[in-house]
């Protein structure tokens, strides 16, 4: 078989696409979201931010794991759908529906601009150009606080009924069923093009960009499109952030947010689709709970995490995971 008929190999239909490879397990991390809800109350504030950050890692994976680039700037385009969402609120189009879909755009609009400039260089250029995206938005915000508020965030966002119904409350259930229902329907929507021959071809790339460029590929014009939509995703995270803090930080824009989504979803695994949701909660959860137990020196005990995690689990959690099913398979 030739490689592009390799890379035809995916199902066309949409729902044969939806479902391609689809095993049991993975309804647990939905179900895990339910019953987190009902079991520990008290937390679903924390469990409303997993699910914004898993939404956010994930935009990040089709970057990194399946288009090959490694940006260390993916937060540009999170901080750009964050204030935009806010600014947005805060000059009365409160809606959250309409104001998620349209920070997505800007958001998109603000990747393929920038996208055109950074999938034209290679190698470490490429990640200096994603840093410098980020930095440069970043100084943006800080220098315009009469419209961002600069150092001090954006305050006074408040956002109306989703549905016209359900209000934004102090305990984060609204907040929680939101995120999850956005994380749900983007999942959808990332299943479907990693499955697709337009994903595929983007697993080509990454694997051997000089081949894929041989058998007639538009090698560029696909990594921007991925680019794009990788870039609206993570802007829909930043919308869902605003929308449910009622405030935008500058770290939204911060070259330290980007390099922590990163860590998070190496921690899970790179281009394996769960990723995201395996790193950020364990991420998220251990901060919390270390910062809690050794409020000075939970950042060293975080560091000795990842050294153990990089040490016995390479490529992710969910890489040692299938390991360690294929060895018990083998034995058994």
């Amino acid at each position: 078989m030739s490689a592009l008929e390799h890379f035809s190999a995916p199902p066309r239909s949409l729902l044969a696409r939806l479902l391609y490879g689809v095993r049991p397990w993975e309804a647990l991390p939905w179900l895990a979201a339910i019953v987190a809800f009902f079991l520990f109350p008290g937390y679903v504030p924390i469990f409303g931010q997993i699910l914004i950050m898993t939404l956010f890692a994930l935009s990040l994976d089709i970057v990194v794991g399946y288009c090959g680039i490694v940006t260390l700037g993916h937060a540009a385009y999170y901080g750009t759908g964050a204030y935009t969402a806010g600014l947005l609120a805060v000059h009365g189009w409160s809606e959250p529906i309409s104001n998620a879909a349209f920070a997505m755009a800007m958001a998109a609009l603000v990747g393929f601009v920038t996208g055109a400039v950074i999938l034209r260089a290679h190698g470490f250029i490429t990640v200096m150009l994603t840093l410098a995206v980020t930095v440069t938005l970043y100084e943006v915000a800080n220098h315009t606080g009469r419209w961002t508020g600069g150092d001090d965030g954006l305050r006074g966002i408040d956002m109306a009924p989703v549905l016209g119904r359900f209000e934004f409350d102090i305990y984060g259930d609204t907040a929680f069923f939101y995120a999850l229902a956005a994380l749900f329907l983007s999942f959808v929507v990332v299943r479907l093009l990693v499955n697709s021959p337009f994903g595929w071809s983007l697993k080509g790339i990454r694997e051997n960009i000089g081949r894929m460029h041989a058998i007639g590929c538009p090698v560029y014009r696909r990594l921007l499109q991925a680019y794009t939509i990788a870039a609206a995703l993570a802007g829909l995270a930043g919308a869902l952030q605003a929308q449910t803090t009622q405030y935008v930080a500058l770290r939204a824009l911060s070259f330290d947010l980007s390099g922590d989504v990163l860590v998070m979803l190496i921690i899970g695994g790179i281009g394996r689709l769960y990723g995201a949701f395996i790193g950020v909660p364990v991420y998220i959860l251990a901060q919390d709970r270390l910062a809690s137990e050794d409020p000075a020196n939970w950042y060293f005990w975080m560091g000795i995490l990842l050294i153990v995690i990089v040490l016995f689990a390479r490529g992710g959690m969910l890489a040692l995971a299938a390991r360690l099913w294929d060895r018990r398979r083998s034995d058994a």
